[in-house]
């Protein structure tokens, strides 16, 4: 299949979309332990195993080329949309698509926006591209972590951003089955069931990290 047709650009956003999908669990559980109250010990230990171990190591680049993936053939498939229909909808409601859908570009953008943040908030540190606090190590994300989100103002910043997130999750999962091929009436409520279902603990997950460090140290 040609990479310059419509379908091949949409499976392999979907692909890399589906991908990444799979890092986030991951990376939540990880951050859940900034909670368990044993001053970063076990935080610690597993970011470490996680910069250590041969397997993730390995996955990380895998990680951000799809990112970059999924990033680019989005903008590739929003400009071909576009393209496609330049002067809109002639009544609001024409769209079969659900309302979600028409928002996709937008709320990914916004999550684009704030993974550039969220890297200059922690990885950009790791790498030496940034200057980490005073009084703060590199590496120590952990304490990075409290003083970021000590700050009510950027706690409410993280979960507005983890809202658009579950927002762009919600549908994202649905489409990229139905690009895929999964979409068939006896299945696809199932389907759709459960991507907004993953959305909504992803959303709720990630949410009450920065809540529960602001407001309730």
């Amino acid at each position: 299949m040609p990479l310059n047709t419509s379908i091949a650009r949409k499976l392999l956003m979907a692909l890399a979309g589906l991908f990444l999908a799979l890092f986030l669990p991951v990376h939540l559980g990880l951050n859940l332990l900034l909670l368990k109250g044993d001053g970063g010990e076990s935080f610690t230990a597993a970011a470490e195993f996680m910069a250590t171990n041969p397997f993730i190591r390995i996955a990380e680049p895998a990680l951000f080329l799809g990112f970059l993936l999924h990033i680019l053939y989005g903008f590739m498939v929003s400009g071909m949309n576009r393209a496609a229909r330049p002067v809109g909808y002639e009544r609001p409601n024409a769209s079969q698509t659900s309302p979600l859908s028409k928002y996709m570009f937008q709320t990914g953008l916004v999550v684009l926006v704030f993974l550039a943040m969220h890297l200059a908030d922690f990885w950009f540190l790791k790498v030496g591209i940034l200057a980490p606090p005073e009084g703060i190590a590199r590496h120590d994300f952990y304490h990075r972590a409290l003083l970021l989100f000590s700050s009510p103002v950027s706690a409410l910043f993280y979960v507005g951003c983890f809202l658009f997130l579950g927002f762009h999750l919600n549908h994202a999962l649905q489409s990229a089955f139905q690009t895929i091929g999964l979409n068939h009436s006896r299945y696809t409520p199932a389907v759709k069931l459960l991507g907004s279902a993953y959305a909504v603990l992803m959303t709720a997950g990630f949410s009450l990290i920065p809540l529960r460090l602001a407001f309730f140290p």
